[in-house]
């Protein structure tokens, strides 16, 4: 099953075409049908001509619902872009467009509507603007069909475009995390609080516990439906409604996520690689505060550039995002940033759970690209340097990647002796293979300058290299490692070098020497 979202100047004509493929109105409040606009997300589904069903976010088009607009088209397969042939590319398709592009949606359908207003000849210079804009995006080449609703032309060939764009898309994978991103909270009477969202990540069950974050909130689903249909599961991939038990309606809020307990941990500073869009009149100063819209969610937020203090329009930079309050993010989940008039770039999250970055630094800076472009196993390996020694489980929560992928990777690090491991069991410790060799070197450091100062004793204290390894609750484990590897030698309760003795000098042997011979003449004086 798979979700397609609409995108496109106000008035271009979206929610009637929705109608008139689904056979369903998307705008449900009656403001949206007194004024004649979408003002929020309106929901439909429809059927293709082989029987599959699509789920369908119809989205508004004014500018000043730009932030609805975003809510909607965040885990969409398809993008149905309409642009109106009596107008043209406008503003808000222009806008639309550049948001679907720095979310990286790669399949899509054109609409051109009101064929019936425009001769032939208009029509083809429509299409042809339309395909101009559309070179430098992520749909660049998308098919574009004239329609018009009114004469019922054009609908039945987009229906069948649509299937096939969507037949050599791919499912969504189930990641065993599924993650809703609430963009609608409401009540029925008699079922209590109803929530609606795309589902991605994993699946859901009826009776399936659920906790709701970032709020921490515990409940449980009484009940599910996919296209108003009751199931008892749903999948990845679907537009779901589910009946939650124990949290009302004024607790929960648009941009929430609905997933299973105790592994999605919010955050307030985020990292990620920031694209400013190319037509922008002015540059992004360091420090500039920003809405920032991720899933459903919207939050101020202030940027700190990484690499220098002004990002010029067009240009990609590395940044982080300190929050105002905390948000559900994964690595890889898109993010846009808007001021109060405009969109003014994106980018995909780096590190979801970050630490406050030095800016400028280039050694931070190569970190951050071989988290971006490299292998799974470097990906590993960067996080393990960021922070180690580390327990297996920590490292899988910092990644936010499938625990079987990881911890496959993990045990060929371990195999190539990439990766060292410190203690057994499910609480062991990885390190680095350099990363240990340092605490080696640390280590024989300590006790070289402690034998040096302290030549007749038989070791350091063990309580006392390990406050100076600095290694807190993991300490004692690191010692033992040290210890079973022979880069140290225990001594009762003190700690040697390998290559260390107690030596004597000429004085000190004689009067041993001397003693050890009265003891030996008078042994009970």
């Amino acid at each position: 099953m798979f979700v397609m979202s609409t995108a496109g100047h106000i008035d271009h004509g979206k929610s009637v075409l929705v109608q008139a493929l689904t056979g369903i109105d998307p705008d449900r409040l009656r403001e949206e049908k007194e004024r004649g606009m979408t003002i929020d997300l309106g929901f439909a589904w429809l059927k293709l001509p082989h029987g599959q069903e699509v789920g369908v976010v119809d989205v508004p088009g004014h500018e000043r619902f730009i932030g609805n607009m975003l809510a909607g088209v965040g885990g969409v397969d398809l993008v149905l872009l309409v642009v109106a042939a009596n107008e043209g590319v406008m503003p808000q398709t222009k806008e639309h467009l550049a948001i679907l592009d720095l979310l990286e949606i790669k399949k899509g359908v054109v609409a051109v509507t009101k064929k019936d207003l425009v001769d032939d000849e208009w029509l083809t210079l429509v299409k042809m603007e339309v395909e101009e804009v559309l070179k430098p995006t992520t749909l660049a080449g998308s098919p574009i069909i004239p329609v018009s609703v009114v004469k019922n032309e054009g609908v039945a060939e987009l229906l069948s475009v649509i299937e096939k764009q969507l037949a050599d898309t791919q499912p969504r994978k189930d990641l065993g995390r599924p993650r809703l991103p609430i963009d609608r909270v409401f009540t029925i009477t008699g079922s209590g609080t109803i929530i609606t969202g795309t589902l991605i990540d994993g699946s859901f069950s009826v009776g399936q516990d659920v906790e709701i974050v970032p709020k921490r909130l515990k409940s449980r689903i009484r009940g599910l439906q996919v296209h108003k249909t009751k199931s008892d599961s749903a999948q990845p991939g679907t537009r779901v409604a589910a009946n939650l038990v124990g949290v009302s309606v004024e607790q929960l809020q648009r941009g929430d996520v609905l997933t299973k307990p105790g592994w999605l941990v919010p955050t307030e500073l985020v990292t990620g690689k920031l694209r400013l869009l190319d037509y922008l009149p002015r540059s992004l100063r360091h420090s500039t505060e920003v809405t920032f819209f991720t899933g459903a969610a919207q939050i101020l937020a202030k940027v700190r550039l990484l690499e220098g203090d002004v990002l010029k329009p067009g240009e990609n930079a590395w940044a982080q995002f300190v929050l105002e309050k905390p948000v559900a993010i994964v690595n890889g989940d898109h993010y846009i940033i808007r001021s109060t008039t405009d969109t003014l770039g994106g980018g995909k999250i780096i590190e979801a759970h970050a630490k406050r970055l030095r800016r400028r630094q280039s050694g931070i800076l190569q970190g951050l690209k071989t988290k971006e472009e490299g292998t799974l196993d470097e990906i590993i390996l960067a996080l393990l340097t960021a922070k180690q020694p580390a327990e297996g489980n920590d490292l899988l929560s910092r990644s936010q990647l499938p625990a079987g992928d990881v911890n496959a990777v993990i045990d060929e690090l371990i195999d190539s002796g990439r990766v060292v491991t410190i203690g057994q069991g499910e609480h062991r410790l990885l390190v680095t293979a350099p990363g240990w060799d340092n605490i080696v070197r640390s280590a024989a450091g300590f006790l070289q300058e402690y034998h040096k100062k302290f030549p007749l004793r038989p070791g350091m204290p063990r309580e006392e290299l390990r406050n100076k390894l600095k290694m807190g609750t993991v300490g004692s484990s690191v010692l033992q490692k040290l210890a079973e590897s022979g880069a140290v030698m225990e001594e009762g309760t003190d700690i040697r070098l390998p290559s260390f003795y107690i030596q004597l000098n000429a004085t000190q042997q004689s009067k041993i020497n001397a003693f050890l011979d009265s003891l030996a003449k008078n042994p009970y004086q």
